[in-house]
């Protein structure tokens, strides 16, 4: 009997050898071009040469493929700037040859905690394309996720995964949004204690996972095995529909929850084990269009729901069953413009989603609304898409990890993906904070960014008190940080020098605009809208602007070599 290779136990370039035919591993950009990130050292911590992230070019099955695998033992296969657009760049190749006719399959070696906090937007951008380059890819060929170690996968890679048309799991992974340890510095140790290492495996563990419907196949710590499943995943083909798209199904499972009961893992496979998918994919009962009066309760203002009422007018919202998630079709200088936004909920039935958090019924809520818009244009002009901005984060609770929050945020990632890549122009609209899952659920996939020039319009990883908790570091500490690095920093201004924003819009008030200042920023949407809806429908615009030839060098620079070394 030969001796069994554990897989969690080797390094990003045994994995990726491991799953590609034995002979063919070629690896692009290795440590030897030493392209590692250039604003680690400036913060004393060592860099690695190739950044913590393996690209492997070679075959499986005999055909052409991509392995891309996240080194755990680098900064906690963190996120920066130069390991994301080696990720993004591998992506977008392989996306390249499948357009030229040259199938090249992806998979995804995953162990991560998401984006690498000491590089804070750098990483977030990064996310975002890559997750933009998988929607893209998942149109010709399968895109397959192995999560296999103990550090597992995280944070907004979660939400990568999430996309995935296939995800692979060992007993020993896990896979959510949110770290037990981050959940509990924000909720609680009522809400989630991290020390309790069977109640943390039995929510985000690949067992549960896989007996819930999160992830697809359970594969036991063996290098060989873990080959053989992501073979036989290849061979499946593309899902009729990918998980992240099958948004009436999730919907309806979330109606089987009781969310003031504390569900255990047993119970939510018993309850997600129905077969009601039947009754769902036939559809969701369509959301109607109310008459414009107001709530019968007073709701909360923030600035999400000041600027959505603003450029509404005196068009109709729509009215669903969660007041959290607003819509409304605004007709502006001949066409249709549609405009989301998420709002604060007192009422909302998870309680760790009542001041304007994206938490489960708010990504699949999103992703319904822009799906729906998809639906009914596909056949005619494609209307614009607006999201309102204003989200203080993702929601932080037992019940949402449990529940795949971290799914619900990839169905919204998905729906507005997909409406970009079928000709709609989406665009974003930065009114408040903007942050973290909350902020690549809900903005991020936009064709283009606009932002108001204001001090309370934040775009990063995580709050300043949150990262101070995280990181260890004062909050004094950080901003000194973010003094020497734009990409550090919490402010618009700061984020507007990564390139990725298409305007930042001067003089006017967020909080109480007048008629004049609602009556500029709806001119400067329009205006954005055209831009879009005359451009190319990927992301790629935002490595092309004046600020991110020297904000983002190294995004491009490994982009440029990535191609060079490609064939």
């Amino acid at each position: 009997m030969g001796i069994r290779s554990s897989f969690i136990e080797g390094r990003a370039r045994e994995r990726a050898s491991a799953i590609l035919d034995p002979g063919t591993f070629r690896e692009l950009l290795d440590p030897f071009e030493r392209m590692e990130s250039p604003h680690l050292a400036r913060l004393g911590i060592v860099p690695q040469s190739d950044d913590g992230v393996v690209i492997a070019r070679g075959t499986i099955d005999g055909l052409s493929a991509v392995v891309i695998a996240i080194e755990g033992k680098f900064q906690g296969g963190g996120i920066g700037e130069v390991s994301g657009a080696k990720i993004a760049g591998a992506l977008e190749q392989a996306l390249s040859d499948n357009r030229e006719g040259f199938a090249t399959r992806a998979v995804l070696v995953l162990e991560t905690g998401g984006v690498r906090l000491q590089e804070g937007n750098y990483g977030l951008l990064a996310i975002a394309e890559i997750q933009a380059a998988i929607v893209a890819l998942r149109q010709y060929v399968p895109v397959v996720c192995v999560i296999a170690g103990m550090i597992g996968c995280f944070g907004g890679m979660s939400i990568t995964a999430g996309l995935c048309s296939k995800i692979i799991m060992t007993r020993q992974a896990r896979l959510g949004l949110n770290g037990p340890e981050v959940i509990e510095q924000e909720a609680g140790i009522l809400e989630f204690d991290s020390r309790n290492r069977p109640m943390v495996w039995s929510i985000t563990g690949g067992e549960q996972r896989v007996e819930t419907g999160l992830s697809d196949v359970l594969e036991e710590d063996e290098a060989e095995r873990i080959r053989h499943a992501v073979i036989a995943s290849l061979r499946q083909g593309l899902p009729a529909k990918h998980r992240s798209s099958q948004v009436a199904r999730f919907l309806a499972r979330l109606g089987a929850i009781d969310p003031q009961e504390r569900i255990n893992a047993k119970e939510l496979r018993r309850l997600w084990s129905r077969d009601i998918d039947s009754e769902v994919l036939n559809g969701a009962t369509p959301v109607q269009l109310e008459d414009g009066q107001a709530p019968a309760k007073p709701a909360v203002t923030s600035r999400g729901r000041i600027w959505f009422d603003a450029l509404k007018g005196e068009a109709p919202r729509q009215t669903g069953e969660f007041p959290s998630v607003l819509c409304a079709d605004v007709h502006y200088e001949g066409q249709v413009i549609r405009f989301l936004a998420v709002v604060p909920d007192p009422d909302n039935r998870f309680p760790r989603a009542t001041r304007g958090e994206v938490g489960l019924n708010e990504g699949w809520t999103l992703a319904r609304y822009v799906n729906e818009a998809v639906e009914a244009d596909r056949d005619g002009s494609r209307r614009a898409i607006v999201a309102i901005v204003d989200v203080p984060s993702q929601a932080y609770g037992y019940r949402e990890e449990m529940l795949g929050l971290f799914q619900a945020c990839a169905a919204a990632v998905d729906a507005y993906a997909t409406a970009r890549l079928a000709g709609h122009p989406v665009v974003a609209l930065l009114v408040g904070n903007a942050i973290s899952g909350a902020f690549l659920a809900h903005g991020l996939q936009a064709n283009r960014m606009l932002a108001l020039d204001d001090p309370d319009v934040a775009v990063q990883v995580m709050s300043k008190a949150s990262a101070a908790r995280v990181t260890r570091c004062s909050v004094e500490e950080l901003e000194h940080n973010a003094r020497h690095m734009a990409a550090a920093a919490h402010d618009i201004r700061s984020f507007a020098k990564l390139g990725a924003l298409h305007e930042l819009i001067e003089g006017i008030n967020p909080d109480a605009p007048s008629a004049a200042e609602i009556a500029c920023v709806r001119s400067r949407l329009f205006e954005a809208v055209e831009s879009a809806r005359g451009s190319a429908t990927d992301l790629s615009h935002r490595l092309a602007s004046e600020e991110a030839a020297s904000s983002r060098s190294a995004s491009i620079a490994v982009r440029e070599r990535m191609r060079r070394q490609w064939k």
